[in-house]
Order: C-alpha cells, then sequence, then structure tokens
C-alpha cells in the first residue's frame, strides 16, 4: 500500500505537468508573426516623393547641396535607406508640400531663421545620423541644455572651396572644420564674450594666429570631462602640447601635478607666461615666509627683477637633478 501511494503522487504531479506542457505549447505560436503596420506608419511611407521631385523646383540649393560632403554621400553613394531619401531624410516626407504647390509652411522640418520647427525638432533630423563619435556625448550636454541648434553654427549647404594659397595650406589650423556659419574661434566667441575678452590681452593663446582653435582643447558636442574638454583633466589637454612639461620628474611640484590651471589663465593674461598674478605673488599665494620673505618688495630687489623667483627656481614645473628638490637645477 506504501508503494502504491507513492507511485501514485509521483504520477499525479507528473500528468499535470505534461497537460499543461502541451496546453502551453499549442497556445504559443511557432514562429514570431510580424506586427502589421499602422495606418499612420504605411501613410507616412506613401508621402515620400523622392529627390528628384525636389530638384524639379529647387536646383539653386540641389547645385550648393550636392557639392558638400554630406550631399556627396547621400546624392551619389547612400550608404543606407534612409541616406537614400536625400532631401526629404531631413526636411521630411515631401507629398504635402508638392499637393500645396509649394510654399515654406508646408514643409515638414525646415532650419531657416524663420523656422516655426522647435530646437528639438531641427536637432532630431541631425541626430538621426549623427550620433556616434564625438556626437555621442550630444544629450545633455551644456550646449543641448541650452537650447543650441545644430544649424546655429553648421551651414549644411554651404560650398566648401579649399584656397589654394600659402597661407590656407600651411597656416590654417589642424582642426579646421568645413561647413560652419563662422571660422573658429569667431563662432564661438560670439556666446562667450568673457573669453574674446581674455583672447585680447597681451599674452595669449596663439588663437589670434590661427595656430589652435576652441576645438583644440574643447569639445562643442558635448564631453564626459568637465567644462567639455576633449582630456580626462585640465592637465591632460595641456600636456597634449606642452609634452616638455610631462615628466614623469625625480622632482615633482605639488601644483603643477594637481592643475596646471592654479598658476596659469588658459585664455590670455595681462601677465607673462599667462599667469593669474605676477611673479613673485603666484608663488607667494602658496610659499608662506619661510626662507624668503613674502611682503612686497622694492623694484630693485631680486625677487622683483626679470622673472622673479624663476630667476632661481628655473625647474619650477619639476626637476630631474638629484639635488633639485628646490627646483633649482
Amino acid at each position: 500500500m506504501r508503494f502504491g501511494r507513492v507511485l501514485f503522487r509521483t504520477a499525479v504531479p507528473l500528468a499535470m505537468f505534461c497537460c499543461l506542457g502541451a496546453a502551453a505549447q499549442q497556445a504559443a505560436p511557432s514562429t514570431p508573426q510580424p506586427k502589421p503596420a499602422t495606418q499612420g506608419q504605411a501613410k507616412a511611407e506613401g508621402d515620400y516623393v523622392g529627390s528628384e521631385t525636389c530638384v524639379a523646383c529647387h536646383e539653386d540649393q540641389n547645385r550648393r547641396f550636392k557639392n558638400t560632403a554630406m550631399g556627396k554621400i547621400m546624392m551619389e553613394h547612400p550608404r543606407t535607406p534612409w541616406e537614400a531619401k536625400g532631401c526629404e531624410a531631413c526636411h521630411g516626407p515631401g507629398k504635402g508640400h508638392v499637393d500645396a504647390g509649394g510654399g515654406k509652411d508646408t514643409i515638414p522640418i525646415r532650419f531657416g531663421k524663420d523656422s516655426r520647427n522647435t530646437v528639438e525638432e531641427k536637432n532630431a533630423a541631425c541626430t538621426a545620423c549623427h550620433i556616434k563619435g564625438n556626437r555621442m556625448f550630444w544629450k545633455g550636454s551644456p550646449h543641448e541644455g541650452r537650447g543650441i541648434a545644430c544649424v546655429d553654427c553648421h551651414q549644411v549647404k554651404m560650398e566648401t572651396h579649399l584656397a589654394l594659397s600659402a597661407e590656407a595650406r600651411y597656416s590654417s589650423p589642424l582642426t579646421e572644420t568645413r561647413g560652419l556659419l563662422k571660422p573658429q574661434p569667431e563662432l564661438c566667441l560670439q556666446c562667450h564674450q568673457m573669453r574674446r575678452a581674455q583672447l585680447q590681452r597681451s599674452s595669449h593663446m596663439p588663437y589670434r594666429e590661427g595656430k589652435v582653435t576652441c576645438t583644440s582643447c574643447h569639445n562643442p558636442h558635448g564631453s564626459p570631462n568637465p567644462k567639455q574638454l576633449i582630456q580626462a583633466t585640465t592637465n591632460e589637454n595641456c600636456l597634449s602640447c606642452h609634452t616638455e612639461r610631462r615628466g614623469p620628474f625625480l622632482w615633482e611640484h605639488p601644483p603643477v601635478m594637481e592643475n596646471c590651471a592654479n598658476c596659469h589663465e588658459a585664455h590670455g593674461s595681462s601677465n607673462p607666461q599667462l599667469l593669474k598674478t605676477r611673479m613673485p605673488r603666484v608663488c607667494d599665494s602658496c610659499h608662506v615666509s619661510s626662507r624668503h620673505p613674502t611682503q612686497p618688495q622694492p623694484l630693485s630687489s631680486i625677487k622683483n627683477f626679470n622673472r622673479g623667483c624663476t630667476n632661481c627656481h628655473s625647474a619650477i614645473h619639476g626637476s630631474n637633478h638629484p639635488s633639485g628638490n628646490a627646483f633649482l637645477r
């Protein structure tokens, strides 16, 4: 009897499990069925009329657009079905515009100054493709948070003609970007007026000479680093050019290791060497009067002559000499 009860208790749950499994197998479809397209989606797909229809009226815009880098890709060598839509990939379906016989208000997305589209709508047309690379952190970036549109800085339909003069070929910065409304740094300085004033000071980075631009240090499309810096820290940004300051040194100077901006103002200063304050005050801000007096000295003092403290402490950024703990050599 005990053996029969054990068989009964085991067989009943097993039979129930088999029945439930068979029912679930009959209820679940063998292959996932694709969802039918909704009426709105089908209508949107049928509203595309093709770039040939757009070119019939907008020949001037097409002439300018096809000579740009993006135009050559979308018009001649599209890489995706979305790029093959050409004009309508950015401006939206054109059927309503054609049926109305033209008119700016019938274009779904416009980018001009008189556009009624929001910044989010205009930027969505750009970020549909331009979302990788240095634009990866655009969402949540300072410029995106302040309502800056892509067309506030970029001009899509601008023809790019490279000048063949010696100045343009050899003196233009390596970070120059084509298709901007204005060249750098003038484009950035329209909003960053404080930086414009700093660049006019006697000691400045070579912006005015065209050797570096704002994008040499910053990524305007967003960055995971502070101040939208390209590198992870301020020091890494500076040391990418000033490699002689990188080290490693046997004797390190703590404020140099911490941040170059402790002593220097990167965008421009009225003091030599982009210093925030003149010698010896920039050193006296940290060094108390132990062996050297920190009170104001007459102009004839060795501390105020020429370069001040660095007259003696010439290796102020770090020293590799065995007896260079005072940065004398």
